[in-house]
């Protein structure tokens, strides 16, 4: 696509429990109108790196945020051996990071690492924020692991990480998912819907003809 043409940009974190709920949906709307807009994936980074242990209140918090999402999204599932056979740390940016060296290394593979890192940290009780289980989950993605573990700690991979938290700011994006709709000059906030993507596609088509029209 030319460089004004629209682009569906789509902000997330792999270790971002309403992105694992909002995923089944979000896979409707991207089929949906994949022939009408660039989609682009754009890391958030919810949380910095760290080793401190995360704090029994973060703790409780993110229990009670995953009993909500699988209360409020049908069919969404959280195993919750998590929070006892893991040492929890607050740090998303080595798994936003495994998606960059994942790009760096074998771009057709990205979507299948996001999926491995989700089910991993949510249906596996495996932590994400460990860098053995992200090399491991290379590993079982057919990347090749030497590369991977210097590709994820390379000057290279920083960048283009810390290009797409940039663009986050660009957009004032704080929160994730979030779903924004794009062509340079004008630019579409859409509501999401956990539940169903009609309505997200119908706002789509209706923005993207607005853009034509401005």
């Amino acid at each position: 696509m030319a460089d004004n043409d629209p682009v569906l940009y789509y902000f997330h974190d792999p270790m971002c429990s309403w992105c694992w709920g909002f995923r089944p949906v979000w896979l409707q709307v991207k089929a949906a109108v994949a022939d009408q807009v660039d989609i682009r994936y754009v890391l958030g980074g919810l949380a910095p790196d760290t080793d401190k242990p995360m704090p029994a209140s973060v703790q409780a918090h993110l229990q009670q945020t995953w009993h909500r999402i699988q209360n409020d999204i049908p069919g969404t599932q959280f195993n919750f051996d998590f929070w006892a056979q893991c040492s929890p740390r607050r740090s998303t940016y080595p798994s936003c990071r495994t998606i960059i060296a994942t790009r760096m290394q074998a771009p057709d593979r990205e979507p299948d690492m996001l999926y491995a890192i989700q089910r991993a940290y949510y249906l596996q009780a495996r932590n994400p924020s460990d860098i053995d289980v992200l090399t491991q989950l290379a590993c079982e993605q057919g990347l090749d692991t030497d590369r991977f573990s210097t590709d994820i700690r390379s000057a290279q991979c920083q960048q283009l990480f810390d290009d797409e938290l940039s663009l986050c700011h660009h957009f004032n994006v704080e929160s994730f998912p979030t779903l924004l709709l794009s062509n340079g000059e004008n630019d579409a906030v859409i509501t999401l819907d956990y539940k169903q993507p009609v309505q997200m596609i119908e706002s789509i088509s209706r923005n993207l003809a607005r853009f034509h029209q401005s």
